[in-house]
């Protein structure tokens, strides 16, 4: 069993622009690098090779834990504010939408003890910043106080399937399913504005109208407001990644993933398939995709400069 490694970082930025139109949120966040998880279809695998470093396993045991994050977020914040005359309240709603969790997970194991992610969102909290938080994790409850604070536009909880065998084979380290499902519901209750991340989808392994339709039915009976999706998308060190998974668990997939996927992109007829087949699901179940929250855009503070995971980032 290969060893997890950590590594303390000092980051001169945490709060990264995001210019992709369709991306319903102004900036990212991730208090880490690498994911635990160990998810073989995370598009965060292809962000390591601005590190110089390959997208294998090496992403989900050598974990890069930014100590200083919730001061680099501070730092940027205050130094938006003082630009624009602004008091600390007042630089959230100007900066617009965060997105807490795009490149790894903020709730991955090492947060427990670490409490970066904590951190941060008191940091989010008093500057009144919109905040998204996506995870597969229930240590999400934890900072329900924290979260109490916040302007959380929504919780996202990340889960593909139901079948909790499949789910260890593809994200060998994810909390398991159903308490993920009973954290929407935790979430809930509590009054946030909470859906499920159903992606991505993985054809043949998660892609059935049954299997769909049941994870829809419990994310609905658990609270969820709505629901995302997207298909798997396998750029060149994704791809690599999760084949070799394929090959330990489902070799009889192999040819028939190579057939559908000629490219990044999974070909266009399932893709249209499979367009018709959430469509329907999501109606019978009452779980639209989640409204875009946009802000007037604001300028970027003074010290922003491109991140990776603002340039080539997608769900």
């Amino acid at each position: 069993m290969t060893t997890k490694q950590f590594e303390s970082v000092t980051a001169k930025l945490v709060l990264n622009r995001v210019k992709v139109e369709r991306m319903p949120f102004d900036w990212s966040l991730n208090p880490y690098r690498g994911c635990a998880h160990g998810c073989s279809f995370c598009y965060a695998r292809a962000f390591q090779t601005f590190l110089g470093k390959e997208a294998t396993d090496e992403f989900q045991h050598h974990i890069f834990i930014k100590d200083n994050a919730a001061e680099a977020l501070e730092s940027q914040l205050r130094t938006f504010g003082r630009r624009h005359g602004l008091r600390d309240s007042d630089v959230g709603p100007r900066i617009g939408p965060v997105a807490v969790g795009t490149a790894t997970d903020p709730y991955q194991p090492i947060e427990a003890k670490s409490r970066q992610t904590r951190r941060c969102l008191q940091v989010l909290a008093r500057y009144r910043v919109p905040t998204s938080v996506t995870t597969r994790s229930p240590l999400v409850l934890r900072d329900l106080d924290i979260l109490r604070d916040v302007d959380v536009t929504s919780i996202n909880i990340s889960v593909n399937t139901l079948d909790a065998a499949v789910a260890r084979k593809l994200e060998p380290a994810s909390p398991h399913p159903a308490g993920r499902m009973r954290a929407v519901r935790a979430l809930a209750d509590a009054g946030f504005p909470v859906g499920i991340f159903a992606a991505p989808i993985l054809p043949l392994l998660t892609d059935g109208e049954e299997t769909l339709d049941a994870l829809f039915a419990e994310a609905k009976a658990r609270g969820a407001g709505f629901a995302m999706t997207s298909l798997l998308r396998l750029s060149p060190d994704v791809k690599m990644w999760y084949y070799h998974t394929l090959e330990t668990h489902f070799p009889e997939l192999i040819q028939p993933y190579t057939r559908l996927y000629q490219n990044a992109y999974v070909e266009r007829s399932y893709a249209d398939k499979m367009k018709r087949r959430i469509e329907a699901v999501s109606a019978r179940h009452g779980l639209p995709e989640p409204a875009p929250v946009r802000r007037p855009p604001a300028a970027a503070p003074s010290n922003a400069r491109p991140q990776p995971e603002q340039l080539s980032f997608a769900f």
